[in-house]
């Protein structure tokens, strides 16, 4: 049976499915690695700006109260996912909320 000939953006697939078969087997030649530098929150501005009590932001995007208090008292501060979602909330609120109520 004859192989018909990829056309450009065909090639350009294969090429990244078997860049991702090589990256998962271990090889990272070739790869790409970007790294999002994401900035802290003032969670306390941020919670304040939007009207809201400690209670009212913990239950509204789910981070538990004392959590929050940490934050806010410099205790403890965000990370990862939760440094994320500040960063966004702090960012675009209605947009965080919204998709929150949406998903429930």
């Amino acid at each position: 049976m004859k192989r018909k000939k990829l056309n450009k953006t065909e090639s350009s697939i294969l090429r990244g499915m078997k860049q991702a078969l090589a990256y998962a087997r271990g090889d990272k030649r070739g790869s790409v690695t970007h790294i999002i530098k994401v900035p802290q929150v003032d969670v306390r501005a941020a919670r304040r700006k939007l009207g809201m009590t400690q209670k009212d932001f913990a239950l509204s995007f789910g981070v538990s109260l004392d959590t929050l208090r940490n934050w806010e008292q410099g205790r403890r501060r965000p990370e990862g996912s939760a440094r994320v979602l500040l960063a966004v909330i702090e960012r675009d609120p209605t947009a965080v909320l919204k998709a929150v109520r949406d998903a429930a």
